[in-house]
C-alpha cells in the first residue's frame, strides 16, 4: 500500500496515523544505530589487535603518546565518535525521507499537513540523542572488554569474544537447566531502553526517564567494569609486542 493510501485509511484514526507516519522514521533509525553497535564492536576487537598484527605498535610506541591516551583514544571511537556520526546519519536520512514523502503527497493537502504536523522532529532529535548518550554509557563495559581481549588475543579476536559466552550458556542449560547468564547477557545488551525510557507515552519527550536511568546500579556498575578493563588493556599494552 502506498504512503498516500496508508495515510488515507488511517485519517480518522489520529493515533494509529501518527504511529503510521513515524514508524518508517523510527525504522531507519534502528536500523542505523544497529550498524553502528556492529561497527563499534568490530573496531574494538581489532583496535589493538591489528596493531600488533601489522607491527605498526612499533610505530606508535616510537611516539611521546602514552599508553593511556591510545587506549583511550580508541575507546572514544565507538564510545563518543560513533554515536554521534550515528546521530548525524540519522538526522539526515530523516530529513531526506521527509522531503521524499512530501514531494509523494505533495497533490493531497491534508496529507502533507498532517505528515508535517505529526512529525515533531524536535523533539524526536533529542530523544534520539539522549538514546545514543544511553546506549554509549550501557554498552561501555562490553566495549572497554572487546578492547582488552583485542590487547590480550594472539589471535581470532572474534572467537575470543563469541565462544566463552556461548560456551558457559550451553553448560549452564546442561548443567542447571537455567538461563541466567544469557538473561544476564541480554539485559545488558537491550537493558538500556527499559531503564531510559517508559512505553506508556504521548511523544518522544515524555518517554525519557533520565533520572531513573541514571540512578540505575547496573549502569554504575558497567561503568566501574569499563574502567577496569580499560585500565587493564593500559597495563597490557605496555609489554605487548608485534606478533
Amino acid at each position: 500500500m502506498t504512503l498516500r493510501h496508508r495515510m488515507s485509511a488511517l485519517a480518522l484514526d489520529a493515533a494509529k496515523q501518527r504511529v503510521a507516519i513515524e514508524m518508517p522514521y523510527d525504522m531507519a533509525a534502528g536500523l542505523i544505530l544497529i550498524t553502528s553497535l556492529i561497527v563499534g564492536a568490530f573496531y574494538c576487537l581489532d583496535a589493538l589487535y591489528g596493531e600488533r598484527r601489522d607491527r605498526s605498535i612499533l610505530f606508535w610506541k616510537s611516539l611521546p603518546v602514552s599508553d593511556r591516551t591510545t587506549v583511550l583514544s580508541k575507546a572514544s571511537v565507538p564510545l563518543v565518535l560513533l554515536p554521534l556520526i550515528s546521530f548525524v546519519i540519522i538526522v539526515t536520512t530523516q530529513i531526506i525521507m521527509l522531503f521524499a514523502s512530501t514531494a509523494v503527497l505533495l497533490q493531497d493537502g491534508p496529507s502533507v499537513v498532517a505528515l508535517w504536523t505529526t512529525l515533531k522532529f524536535v523533539q524526536l532529535w533529542i530523544a534520539l540523542l539522549y538514546s545514543v548518550v544511553a546506549i554509549a554509557l550501557w554498552l561501555a563495559p562490553l566495549y572497554c572488554w572487546l578492547l582488552l581481549l583485542s590487547c590480550w588475543a594472539k589471535r581470532a579476536t572474534l572467537l575470543w569474544a563469541v565462544l566463552p559466552p556461548l560456551a558457559i550458556m550451553m553448560v549452564e542449560k546442561m548443567a542447571f537447566n537455567t538461563t541466567s547468564f544469557a538473561l544476564f547477557m541480554k539485559y545488558r545488551l537491550i537493558g538500556w531502553f527499559s531503564q531510559a525510557f517508559i512505553d506508556e507515552h504521548h511523544g518522544p519527550l515524555s518517554a525519557m526517564t533520565p533520572g531513573r536511568f541514571l540512578s540505575t546500579p547496573s549502569l554504575w556498575l558497567g561503568l566501574i567494569f569499563a574502567a577496569a578493563f580499560l585500565a587493564a588493556a593500559v597495563r597490557l599494552r605496555r609489554n605487548r609486542e608485534p606478533i
